[in-house]
């Protein structure tokens, strides 16, 4: 589906979210959903077309989210050119993860606060900048400089594309749209490792850097020419407080996450309970500090968006869906190259038909969405999820090439069918005034859980591994028995989640305007 295409034929002037950018006094935010069809006031002068605008941030944002990944299939061969151990080498990703979980909570504040265009250029700027230190960088320090830098400008592409879409794009259309940005959401992340599997069969791993700073450059040039300001702003008090806790609750919680993989390999800097404890401790107090700020309108992340039942049960089950995706998306090329020997051009395209199919499926399930509504569609998604997670726990010493391309394009399948209408009903079940905050969170909440299922599912082989070690078995035994022990939790946790999926519904509002689109 061609996204400028389908907002060329839309007129902006139909939709309240359309008004000229403007900075105004809001009174307080209720919890009460504001229709879509409410009429707008009339606008001065004629807002220029989203339809390229939102064409080059779903672009855009693809490239930099396809960083997240890039470095799965990239690991054994940085392990070994650099002399790190597996657990020191995830921060390369883990590392780029918990960067974003930290920066994304104040996009809330920015995306209230400042226009469109300049918060695009702040981005995109960031990252070409983090793109090439990590281009140009000896060694493993400077690397994740690099990494760190690229993260804080991709932390602001999602949430900055979902509330654009929030407000340009009709209530009847947001599923076939959010289709499109599920692509960028699972899809690229998902292509990381063949992308990179391409590029080591043939060049130096700086390549992979080398290779995507031209695409920063252009989009950012193409940016000078399409990005116009199509979103409101209005004054946002900045709490530096907020700041604080966020940051440190955050990170210290994936910090902690991640040590225990460390500590397995007998090389964690600190006691993990440390930062377990610090990270839950400073979570708590900026959950409290929200509370009190949202009051006057004030929050850094305003936490009434749980309020909306559909929100907060979509939260829990994109936790489930971000750890499976990313666990499984940094733990397979470990195990293609370490268990069976496979080289990373092998390892990246055995990784690529999962990617492809669920690019595919998006804008289907996109407009199976607007005609039907979630539960259909997640439900399924989650069974079939659960169920790849459980053909991944038969992986061993001898399996397969095509069983294990058959049960990832599975998994990916599933997940595929559980992206798109938990994000669009979660975010459809907000006001208008709260959409910033909900995709600051949402985006949030993916990032958190996609490192903590790095984390987790890389501390789980270790753990895994180390016991078989010690009973005796090789080092190729071990590592299968590691791999097995990350997806046999995995594989529980999904399954679990699957009774969550039942309970999924679409708004009362979306409902409407589905039944409205129909009827026309």
């Amino acid at each position: 589906m061609s996204t400028g295409s389908f907002c060329h034929n839309w007129n902006p002037q139909s939709d309240p979210a359309s008004t000229p950018s403007r900075a105004r006094r809001k009174p307080p935010v209720t919890l009460e959903h504001t229709p879509d069809t409410a009429a707008p006031p009339a606008p001065t002068t004629t807002p220029p077309r989203p339809g390229p605008v939102i064409a080059l941030l779903v672009a855009s944002a693809f490239v930099v989210v396809l960083n997240e990944t890039i470095m799965g299939v990239a690991l054994p061969r940085l392990m070994e050119d650099l002399d790190i151990t597996a657990a020191t080498a995830q921060w390369l990703t883990t590392g780029f993860l918990l960067t974003m979980a930290i920066v994304i909570p104040l996009t809330g504040f920015l995306l209230a606060r400042y226009p469109l265009r300049g918060l695009f250029f702040s981005a995109m700027s960031l990252f070409a900048a983090g793109t090439l230190i990590a281009a140009v960088s000896p060694g493993f320090e400077l690397l994740l400089v690099g990494r760190i830098v690229q993260a804080s400008g991709t932390a602001v592409m999602l949430p900055l594309l979902f509330t654009t879409v929030l407000n340009v794009v009709p209530a009847s259309h947001r599923g076939r749209m959010m289709g499109v940005i599920s692509i960028v959401i699972a899809v690229a992340p998902a292509i990381g490792p063949t992308v990179s599997g391409i590029i080591l069969s043939a060049l130096d791993w700086r390549w992979m850097f080398w290779l995507v700073l031209p695409i920063a450059l252009a989009a950012i040039a193409l940016g000078a020419v399409w990005v116009r300001n199509i979103t409101e702003t209005r004054h946002a008090r900045f709490d530096i407080l907020s700041v604080g806790l966020s940051a440190l609750g955050f990170g210290g919680l994936i910090f902690g996450l991640s040590s225990i993989g460390e500590s397995a390999s007998g090389h964690a800097p600190v006691p993990v309970w440390i930062p377990l404890v610090a990270g839950s401790l400073a979570l708590a107090l900026f959950v409290l500090r929200q509370l009190h700020l949202q009051r006057s309108d004030a929050a850094l992340l305003d936490l009434r968006t749980f309020a909306s039942r559909s929100f907060s049960l979509a939260v829990v089950l994109v936790v489930v869906v971000m750890s499976a995706l990313f666990g499984s998306l940094i733990l397979l090329p470990l195990y293609l190259q370490q268990v069976l020997s496979l080289d990373t051009l092998t390892v990246g395209l055995m990784l690529l038909p999962g990617g492809a199919l669920m690019g595919l499926i998006a804008p289907l399930v996109g407009a199976l969405f607007d005609r039907f509504g979630p539960t259909p569609l997640v439900i399924p998604g989650m069974i079939v999820a659960a169920g790849a997670l459980w053909g991944m726990t038969t992986f061993g010493v001898d399996t397969g090439v095509a069983w294990i391309i058959v049960v990832h394009m599975t998994l990916n399948l599933g997940l595929g069918f559980v992206f798109t209408p938990l994000l669009t009903s979660a975010l459809g079940s907000l006001p208008r005034a709260l959409y910033s905050h909900g995709s600051a969170t949402m985006s949030t909440i993916q990032q958190v859980a996609g490192a903590a299922g790095t984390a987790l599912f890389i501390t789980l082989m270790s753990l895994g591994t180390a016991s078989a070690s010690a009973a005796g078995a090789d080092p190729t035994v071990a590592t299968a028995a590691g791999v097995h022990t990350a997806f046999l939790v995995g594989a529980c946790i999904a399954s679990a989640a699957v009774v969550l999926a039942f309970f999924v519904r679409k708004p009362a509002s979306q409902e409407s305007a589905a039944e409205l689109a129909t009827e026309h």
